[in-house]
């Protein structure tokens, strides 16, 4: 794949499928559906949910949109490393739903959605009511599967060896360990298999960690136990582990061990499929996971624990007028990632205005891009376009690619300063 520039990915996150569709009918056409004006209802306010909200009110303003989200401000997955880590706090990763109502007009329910009635289109409400929708968008993130792969890990285990992947508490829970721990102690990250929400998140904050005990407790090391034999952007890691922290950060991959079958809270232990034992004085288990609890509740999975799709619509393939994207859904060769989640949501948003209104959808294109960090200063990524093929979503060859293996610190410097900018701007895009 050729060498990517960031000008060259702000060219094509900004929504092909999105512009396409502005040349076929007036951006703000009034979708209808018989006598009343559309209704969408959408669960879930990550980046899947909130883009896809805003984006059919920008096609649409006549369309009503109500977003239904438990939590009153949300926090990012994406830096919540750099909390763990200790370079940024909490409060600069945690966002309203304000600019999201009153600049775009999206009615926001803070509320659980308790279950979808397919037949009634009806979306229960924990508090009581109940919402009746046109069209429904369903995404709901991840539910963890607890004490199954994993022998004794369920939710308290969580409580003392955190999985901190749903960021929050857990987050906090994790940064206040490492901080509590000894010098010369060492931290313990179980990596899942495939697949799960943000493949490269272990990766980074094995990093982050590291850097953290390089400054405050250098005799300390980290020790990734993997389900899986290779991970994503394995050699940039490698190569900047290298680097930065010689010695410190052990990979343990499947073939070698690194599965991890069982946990004991009270020994502060993990144990392998071969009944060799780890221990920790932190211990993070990333538990497997699937599409998130309303999901599997409304019969939107299939046998794998995903959602499968109409993957051009993101139409549910069980469920008429049911779209679900982001991390539940079965999105071809697109990674579960914040970013990709975003991209499936304007692709979803203009899927649903077009059918309302009567018109044609264009072919649509979708992006994924994704920064990490290595170290405070040090920064690697990789980027690609998809498009619809006989086979799903596909990746474009020849379209996007990853960091260059050898550069010098300036660039790997350039790099981190660009994650910064991705940040923002995809939290804009969720938001404002």
């Amino acid at each position: 794949m050729r060498n990517y520039t960031r000008r060259d990915f702000i060219k094509v996150t900004g929504v092909a499928t999105l512009s396409a569709l502005a040349t076929h009918w007036p951006l703000g056409a009034l979708a209808k559906t018989g006598k009343s004006t559309a209704r969408v209802v959408v669960i879930g306010g990550g980046y899947g949910g909130a883009t896809c909200a805003k984006y059919i009110r920008k096609l649409a303003p006549g369309v009503d949109v109500t977003l239904i989200e438990q939590h009153k401000k949300y926090v990012t997955c994406p830096f919540s490393n750099t909390v763990i880590g200790g370079i940024k706090r909490i409060d600069e990763i945690t966002h309203g739903y304000d600019k999201l109502i009153k600049r775009h007009g999206v009615t926001v329910i803070h509320d659980l959605a308790m279950d979808i009635d397919v037949v009634n289109k009806t979306v229960k409400l924990k508090a009581g009511n109940t919402l009746a929708y046109d069209k429904l968008v369903v995404s709901p993130g991840i539910e963890f599967i607890w004490d199954t792969a994993i022998k004794g890990y369920d939710k308290a285990a969580s409580e003392i060896f955190p999985h901190a992947w749903k960021a929050g508490p857990q987050t906090l829970l994790l940064r206040r360990q490492l901080e509590g721990m000894k010098d010369g102690g060492t931290a313990i990250i179980v990596a899942p298999a495939n697949p799960y929400r943000c493949p490269p998140g272990p990766y980074e904050r094995a990093s982050l960690i590291a850097n953290y005990f390089k400054k405050y407790k250098p005799k300390s090391n980290v020790i990734i136990l993997d389900a899986k034999d290779k991970f994503s952007k394995q050699s940039l890691f490698v190569n900047g582990w290298e680097t930065l922290y010689p010695g410190m950060i052990e990979w343990v991959s499947k073939s070698a061990g690194g599965t991890v079958v069982r946990v004991d809270t009270k020994a502060k232990l993990v144990e392998n499929n071969d009944g060799f034992t780890y221990e920790g004085d932190v211990i993070n288990v990333i538990p497997p996971h699937r599409a998130g609890t309303i999901a599997q509740q409304t019969g939107l999975a299939d046998k794998s624990g995903w959602c499968p799709v109409n993957q051009q619509t993101f139409e549910s393939n069980i469920h008429n007028d049911v779209h679900v994207i982001g991390d539940s859904a079965i999105a071809g060769k697109m990674p579960k990632s914040a970013y990709a989640a975003g991209s499936e949501g304007k692709v979803c948003a203009a899927a649903i205005v077009a059918e309302l209104g009567g018109l044609k959808m264009p072919e649509p294109s979708y992006v994924n891009t994704c920064y990490s960090f290595v170290g405070p200063e040090y920064g690697i990524s990789v980027a690609a376009v998809y498009r619809i093929t006989d086979k799903g979503i596909t990746p474009v060859e020849g379209a996007g690619g990853g960091s260059p293996k050898k550069v010098d610190d300036t660039f790997r410097n350039m790099e981190a300063v660009y994650a910064q900018g991705w940040y923002d701007s995809t939290v804009a895009d969720m938001f404002e």
